[in-house]
């Protein structure tokens, strides 16, 4: 029994193609269109949809990053949760965090109302940066410092969770974010579904 081989660069012999029918041209033409519109909405949800916050980025190394967030340790330090430092940097400054296997360090407490810079950086492999309940959703990479600026403008206890799987460990990386009042001014009624733009600021 003989059996014929072909390849890439040949035809099968006989009839093996047939001019599409009507309703395929049709679904083709209609995925074709919605591709276009997604790839459309990509730069106009960036400028005009506030769910990609734009911010400055560096180069940097993990050794330099985890030193830099060892320093602000230092400075603004003003407790621990279970072995992990709570740092209460005073408002415009600086605030450094650093995603490792698999937590994330140091626990940040920020004022409502308060603009800050906030850096992240990755101390090892590839991170996700979700910052829950809050849609804020931002890739974390090793040798990158992010600079996004932020103004909270929802106090509460939120959670940062790790959503780009880095491990074993994975499911427990959770960090904090700990927002309170302005010390001097009475609280503000909260908004009822918060945004990026609303729990982060979103500043460009």
């Amino acid at each position: 029994m003989h059996t014929e081989t072909h390849t890439g660069l040949e035809s099968p012999k006989g009839v093996w193609w047939q001019p599409a029918h009507a309703t395929e041209k049709l679904w083709v033409t209609i995925a074709f269109a919605w591709c276009m519109v997604l790839f459309a909405m990509m730069p106009l949800w960036h400028w005009k949809g506030g769910q990609n916050p734009s911010g400055v980025r560096a180069r940097t190394d993990p050794q330099s990053y985890y030193k830099r967030v060892n320093e602000m340790v230092a400075q603004y330090r003003v407790g621990d949760d279970k072995g992990i430092p709570i740092v209460a940097p005073p408002p415009g400054s600086d605030v450094y965090l650093a995603a490792m296997t698999f937590q994330w360090t140091p626990i940040l407490k920020l004022q409502k109302g308060a603009e800050y810079t906030l850096h992240l950086s990755s101390l090892d492999v590839v991170h996700g940066f979700s910052l829950y309940p809050i849609n804020v959703n931002f890739m974390v990479l090793p040798g990158y410092d992010y600079g996004l600026r932020v103004t909270p403008n929802e106090s509460g206890d939120f959670r940062i969770i790790c959503n780009e799987f880095c491990g074993i460990g994975h499911h427990t990386m959770v960090g904090r974010v700990i927002v309170e009042d302005p010390p001097t001014s009475a609280a503000a009624p909260s908004a009822a579904h918060p945004s990026l733009t609303a729990a982060l600021g979103g500043g460009r």
